[in-house]
């Protein structure tokens, strides 16, 4: 049987459209694989598909090295995402073996398994003898012919929700973006902030709520920019959780834009069926930074909008992005991001380097940090971040709370101490991984109850727990 390994690199769309693909490729009659960065497989696929990102250098580095890679073990290649729409001439011209697909055009890759089917017969042709057929060249042709399709309109919503290498499964309710911030090359990858229509959402989600699924991840590139005739992200969430009964929801991340957080966002928010964790784009704690950047609040807007998310949830797990090192920031600036975070009272930091990106005004600003300086910052945030963490899942030992088995490609591979194996990874509401005792098996993406009893330390989970009925 013919296999495909799919890397992807980048955000939860990028993930989304990845699993989409793994489970058209799959239906098709092909072996799938989650492939893995580091180390890569030693597996060698007939196919690779390569999903990239352009948010920051380290990830275009990491594309151009897996590629060579793959292409150096004899793997076909095919290579789509941000990074591919942004950096069309940064070496990835079309060769034999490598096919380069826009991110506009990446839907058309779902046409591709089934063009792939219906020329070579995927069932009787193994890994050992594909490359000594005509097939491997039959499917390269193929491949051409799908990647050719670049005039085509794009159809970025084509891309529905599965659970191929994942538990949790994405519900994309927008792409693309209106703001220029910065530092950011998203707008100029993924184009206008455009949403799909509340009725397709709703299908959608009854269908993952039939499943079982236990929740759904709200994602889009700027889901605060949500957009139909219905309203924007308030009523949407509204009408999804009047159109179901179960399924959770659980928001990717939030702008903390002032006019957008209504006293009825709040009380949507408040919903016990909206997951207890807010992950907020705050980015710097200084107004200086945050004007330079080209974000639309302020330092005062992040802390009341914390704030507020306090009193309407038990204790949420509030995390953040924050970026160090941006031009022009002194080390007062940095002390203030400092003061921020530790009045916020973050969860978890998300933070990392700025990155100098070509085509984006902070590129040619004066005053660029020296990465030593950006890389030192980011350290007290890491440490930060990690005594954030610890004291929010000590807060939280001895209560109950609800949880969503999940595969072990999202937790700890091992299934527990070796006196007790009935062990299972679960993603909690509140966003806590816990490695929980179970007298029953646990069906992945399912919802469960499950007490936290006490701390992992030094394990890959952050905490144990038990099944309780």
């Amino acid at each position: 049987m013919l296999s495909v390994s799919f890397y992807t690199l980048g955000c939860k769309l990028n993930q989304l459209e990845t699993e989409s693909l793994a489970a058209a490729f799959r239906e098709a009659g092909f072996s799938v694989r989650h492939g893995t960065l580091e180390p890569l497989s030693k597996a060698v696929p007939d196919l690779v598909i390569i999903n990239t990102c352009t948010v920051t250098s380290r990830a275009e580095q990491k594309a151009r090295r897996l590629i060579r890679l793959c292409l150096r073990r004899g793997s076909v290649v095919i290579v789509t995402g941000c990074y591919t729409e942004i950096t069309a001439q940064a070496g990835l011209d079309q060769t034999a073996a490598l096919f380069v697909v826009p991110g506009p055009a990446k839907d058309s890759l779902l046409d591709l398994p089934r063009l792939l089917a219906e020329t070579i017969d995927v069932s009787k042709i193994t890994d050992a003898a594909f490359r000594m057929t005509d097939a491997a060249f039959r499917m390269t042709n193929v491949i051409l012919k799908v990647c050719s399709r670049t005039n085509a309109i794009p159809q970025p919503f084509r891309f529905e929700p599965e659970t191929v290498f994942h538990s949790r499964p994405f519900l994309k309710i927008q792409d693309g973006c209106d703001r220029r911030c910065a530092y950011c090359r998203i707008p100029l990858a993924r184009g206008k902030s455009i949403s799909l229509e509340a009725p397709e959402l709703i299908r959608r989600l009854t269908a993952l709520e039939a499943a079982g699924k236990a929740e759904a991840v709200i994602t889009g590139v700027n889901i605060c920019q949500y957009r139909e005739s219905g309203g924007g992200l308030a009523e949407l969430l509204s009408v999804l959780l009047e159109n179901t009964s179960r399924i959770s929801l659980r928001l990717s991340s939030l702008e903390p834009e002032p006019g957008l957080f209504t006293e009825a966002f709040f009380k949507v928010l408040s919903h016990k069926r909206i997951r207890n964790h807010f992950h907020l784009s705050v980015q710097s704690g200084s107004d200086t930074i945050l004007t330079a950047m080209s974000r639309p609040y302020t330092r005062a807007d992040i802390l009341g909008l914390v704030e507020k998310l306090r009193e309407i949830k038990d204790d949420p797990f509030l995390g953040c992005d924050i970026i160090t090192g941006f031009p022009g920031e002194s080390e007062k600036d940095f002390e203030k991001t400092l003061s921020l975070c530790a009045a916020a009272d973050f969860a978890w930091i998300h933070g990392f380097p700025y990155s100098r990106r070509p085509g984006t005004s902070a590129a040619v600003m004066k005053g660029q940090v020296n990465q030593r300086i950006a890389g030192k910052r980011l350290t007290l945030l890491t440490g930060i971040a990690s005594l954030g963490k610890k004291a929010y899942i000590r807060r939280w030992l001895g209560k109950t709370v609800e949880a969503a088995a999940i595969d072990n490609d999202e937790a700890d591979p091992r299934q527990g101490p070796e006196n007790f194996p009935r062990f299972f990874p679960l993603l909690t509401d509140n966003y806590i991984r816990v490695l929980a005792a179970s007298e029953e098996r646990l069906l992945s993406g399912s919802a469960y109850r499950c007490i936290l009893t006490e701390e992992a330390e030094g394990q890959d989970y952050e905490i144990l727990g038990k099944v309780v009925k």
